[in-house]
C-alpha cells in the first residue's frame, strides 16, 4: 500500500510536473484541464485525480456569476469570491517586467480614491501572469515585495495564474466568456487587461492594457451606486 508521500509523488508525475510543492496540484483543480486519467491499477491515484476532475467540471458547469469561484490567494489557500457579494470588484491581471507595470500606481490610487468615498464595496483583486513575454517570472513572496516598495499596493494580489490556454484560471475563462473582447475574441491579449464585476456577480466591462486606471473610476462609481 502507496504511503502518503509515495502517492503525493505519484500524482505528481501523472501531472508530468515532477518538482512541482504540492500547492501546484491545488492550483491544478483551479485550472482548465482536461479530463486527466490514472495509470492502470493505481486505486489511490485514481480516486485522488477522479476529486480534481469532478471539482473542474462542477464549478465550470454550473458557475452562472463571479460569486461561484474560489480562486487561490498568494498562500495557495483557496479565496471564496462569494466573500464579496454585493460589492464592486476590479479584476486585473498584472506582470512586475512590463511597460504597463508603472499602471499598479494608477490601481492603488484608484483603490484609494474610490474606498475613501465607499468603503470596502470596492475591491481590486491583481492576478498575476507570467503567459505573456515572461513578464511575471518571481515568486510569490518576491512578487509582493515588488508590489509594497515600489507601488505601495494593498490590494489584494492573488496567486499566478494563467489566463489563457489550457490550464487557463476557471474565473478567467467564465469572464472572458461573458465578456469577449472585439470581434468576439476571448482570449486575454496582454497583461493588466481589467474586468469589472458588478454588485450583482456579472461581468459588466472589458478593457485593454492601454486603459488607464484612472478612467475607470467613473465607471465604477456608477456600478457603486447601484444598490444590490
Amino acid at each position: 500500500m502507496l504511503t502518503r508521500s509515495l502517492r503525493t509523488a505519484s500524482l505528481r508525475s501523472v501531472y508530468h510536473h515532477p518538482t512541482e510543492p504540492a500547492a501546484r496540484l491545488r492550483t491544478l483543480a483551479h485550472t482548465n484541464v482536461p479530463t486527466i486519467r490514472a495509470p492502470r491499477g493505481n486505486h489511490h491515484i485514481s480516486q485522488s485525480i477522479a476529486k480534481v476532475n469532478c471539482r473542474y467540471r462542477s464549478t465550470m458547469a454550473s458557475a452562472t456569476t463571479f460569486y461561484d469561484f474560489k480562486p487561490l490567494d498568494k498562500r495557495g489557500q483557496e479565496v471564496p469570491l462569494s466573500d464579496y457579494k454585493g460589492k464592486v470588484v476590479l479584476i486585473v491581471n498584472t506582470a512586475s517586467k512590463c511597460g504597463f507595470t508603472p499602471q499598479y500606481a494608477g490601481l492603488e490610487k484608484l483603490y484609494k480614491d474610490i474606498q475613501a468615498k465607499y468603503g470596502d464595496d470596492f475591491v481590486i483583486l491583481g492576478f498575476p501572469c507570467n503567459q505573456f513575454g515572461a513578464q511575471e517570472p518571481g515568486s510569490a513572496e518576491e512578487i509582493e515585495s515588488f508590489c509594497q516598495l515600489n507601488y505601495g499596493v494593498s490590494f489584494p494580489i492573488m496567486q499566478k495564474t494563467d489566463v489563457n490556454g489550457a490550464h487557463a484560471n476557471p474565473l478567467w475563462e467564465w469572464m472572458k466568456k461573458e465578456k469577449p473582447g472585439l470581434m468576439g475574441l476571448k482570449v486575454v491579449k496582454w497583461n493588466f487587461e481589467k474586468f469589472l464585476i458588478g454588485r450583482d456577480g456579472q461581468v459588466k466591462g472589458r478593457w485593454a492594457s492601454t486603459t488607464k486606471p484612472e478612467s475607470l473610476e467613473k465607471v465604477i462609481t456608477e456600478e457603486l451606486e447601484k444598490k444590490p
